[in-house]
């Protein structure tokens, strides 16, 4: 996935600054000499690498392999539902966009509406992506694509098996402030959230004009 033109900014022809930073760099480049397959688990991959670097030394990387996720800013009357969730993990509840990991070759659209009817209940008309989240690209090559719902209705919440959450609405401007504050640290959802409040402004109807 080329991440320089996924999103709502793809066919802008400006960001020429940014573009030209994200340009190949030969002295950056680090250029694999083996790659050991050491683990493979249900959710992810590990390996070993050892990378050449460009001035001739090496250096071991320790990567985790993931098919990644899509996620759900879903936005009426000026209220965002987010889910909340413990993870066991940190070992506290958290409040995140409803999200979940891609099936197969499924498209992030797809697994975007399928996650937010399962743990929600809602149903959207049509999905706007707005961002593309890389998890942590200093070991894993998950990325989570989060979208925008717009044409929101209401059903009947269907969570996987032994996934225990709860769904709440709460105002975009505590959310946008409760992110600055620390309280949330999800990097999809301070990500998505923060994408949804510069695409719409001050709508308060979470749909776009």
């Amino acid at each position: 996935m080329d991440i320089t033109t996924q999103g709502l900014g793809g066919g802008n022809s400006g960001l020429v600054e940014v573009r030209r930073a994200l340009e190949p760099d030969p002295a950056l480049v680090e250029r694999v000499d083996t790659d050991e397959h050491v683990w493979q688990g249900k959710i992810f991959a590990v390996d070993h690498l050892l990378v050449e670097l460009s001035d001739g030394s090496h250096a071991w990387r320790e990567v985790v392999h993931h098919h990644g996720g899509a996620g759900v800013v879903a936005i009426r009357d000026g209220r965002v539902c987010l889910v909340r969730q413990y993870r066991v993990v940190l070992g506290r509840v958290t409040l995140e966009i409803p999200a979940g990991k891609l099936e197969g070759d499924e498209q992030g659209e797809k697994c975007a509406a399928r996650e937010l009817a399962e743990e929600t209940g809602l149903h959207a008309e049509k999905l706007v992506h707005l961002a593309t989240v890389l998890g942590s690209p200093g070991f894993t090559d998950e990325h989570t694509e989060v979208f925008l719902a717009q044409g929101l209705s209401q059903g009947v919440s269907r969570p996987d098996e032994g996934e225990v959450l709860r769904a709440v609405w709460l105002p975009l401007n505590e959310v946008v402030r409760a992110i600055s504050a620390g309280l949330i640290q999800d990097g999809k959802t301070v990500t998505g959230v923060l994408a949804a409040r510069a695409l719409l402004g001050d709508e308060p109807t979470g749909n776009l004009r």
